[in-house]
């Protein structure tokens, strides 16, 4: 088969968030998911464009790559060929030539997910093992528990709230009230909710925005975060049960999330809200 290696350009983002979403399903619980486009459309669609990579045969998407970082690829193929050899090995040779436009030379990182001929490949080329990380999953066939806080979904009006306790939350100031509305207009945002939970004395003490990739399938939590003047306080749990309710009301068959393993009050936290981890992943990674 004949496979093409794409910049997609920013008209060809809603196919490769649309074959992201086609992909997603429980048995893969840690892949590239459309909200991670979706979260990345905050700083605008040229420059999401930009980091974003698709492999083509016959104008279909059968693997999409986001450059998270400039040295970074977090990388997914359509499951049904995730062993293909031809698709691994012309993988590999896009990944390992700076000139192909993926990754640059030098030590550089790659996501992918469990059960990919890729890995074995690129581990065979001299690619080593590299962060591990785990993924929870928190299954929606029956209720969630009650939060605790008193939740709202943001909105232009409390975009500024919403962006607040984001920018407390992770000490970054990017995400502000402009930035939400950016967001907040990407057409993944259709699909996505950002939450504010506030405590008994009405404060904004957290917030979460989760993605759906549909009805049935697994949705994302991304970013969760507890402002840093409400830390300790069981919030973290909270908002991320109160996000684990608003997937299941968008029809997600679970809520997904990531963490790298060496933060274990992440993961402790999460399991809290009754997320159970699944086995820890590592990435791969090329040395310098």
């Amino acid at each position: 088969m004949t496979i093409v290696l794409n910049e997609p350009g920013v008209d060809g983002l809603t196919g490769a968030v649309g074959a992201l979403r086609a992909w997603q399903d429980d048995r893969t619980p840690l892949q590239l998911h459309p909200g991670d486009l979706g979260w990345a459309w905050a700083l605008g669609a040229e420059r999401l464009a930009a980091a974003v990579r698709t492999w083509s045969v016959g104008g279909r998407i059968i693997a999409v790559g986001y450059l998270d970082a400039p040295d970074l690829l977090r990388l997914t193929t359509a499951p049904d060929l995730r062993q293909d050899g031809d698709l691994a090995r012309r993988l590999l040779a896009d990944l390992d030539d700076p000139e192909r436009g993926v990754l640059p030379p030098g030590k550089v990182g790659l996501e992918i997910p469990d059960g990919a001929l890729l890995r074995e490949v690129l581990l065979e080329a001299g690619w080593s093992p590299d962060e591990p990380w785990t993924p929870l999953r928190h299954d929606l066939a029956g209720p969630v528990k009650d939060s605790g806080l008193r939740i709202e979904v943001a909105g232009p009006d409390t975009a500024g709230v919403r962006t607040a306790v984001h920018r407390s939350a992770f000490g970054s100031p990017w995400f502000t009230e402009e930035t939400w509305h950016v967001l907040a207009a990407g057409p993944v945002y259709a699909d996505a909710r950002c939450l504010i939970g506030y405590d008994d004395q009405d404060n904004a003490v957290a917030a979460a925005t989760v993605w759906s990739a549909g009805p049935g399938r697994p949705g994302l939590l991304e970013p969760v975060g507890v402002h840093a003047d409400h830390r300790g306080r069981g919030h973290g749990a909270a908002i991320s049960v109160a996000a684990a309710a608003a997937l299941r009301e968008l029809g997600a068959s679970s809520a997904l999330v990531a963490t790298p393993s060496s933060n274990a009050a992440a993961v402790a936290t999460y399991r809290s809200a009754g997320f159970e981890p699944s086995s820890e992943r590592l990435d791969v990674g090329r040395a310098a």
